[in-house]
């Protein structure tokens, strides 16, 4: 699910994604973004976005792993990119941007 939260936000990116509990993973070398986790119970399932920051805005590409990936180095998973829990993560999200 890719949504958009416009800026200024009312802190750095890092410490708002912390305060949601999500974990980051580095920086993609290939396209610049952001690659933060959210364990829900365990390893797996998780959710797991992507973001982008254009100016003062961030760009949210939002998924749910369900599972690990079967290969190693395979970057091919078990991702939902819609639904109930998804569109709640969402909002949960969006929700903590501004309160």
């Amino acid at each position: 699910m890719r949504f958009e939260i416009k800026g200024p936000l009312k802190e750095n990116i890092y410490n708002l994604m912390r305060n949601i509990n999500y974990h980051f993973l580095g920086t993609d070398e290939r396209t610049g973004e952001l690659n933060f986790i959210h364990p829900i119970a365990g390893a797996y399932p998780r959710f797991h976005v992507y973001l982008k920051i254009d100016g003062q805005n961030v760009i949210f590409n939002l998924h749910l792993d369900q599972k690990r990936p079967v290969y190693d180095g395979a970057t091919a998973h078990s991702g939902e990119y819609e639904g109930e829990l998804v569109e709640k993560e969402a909002e949960r999200i969006k929700n903590s941007f501004f309160h």
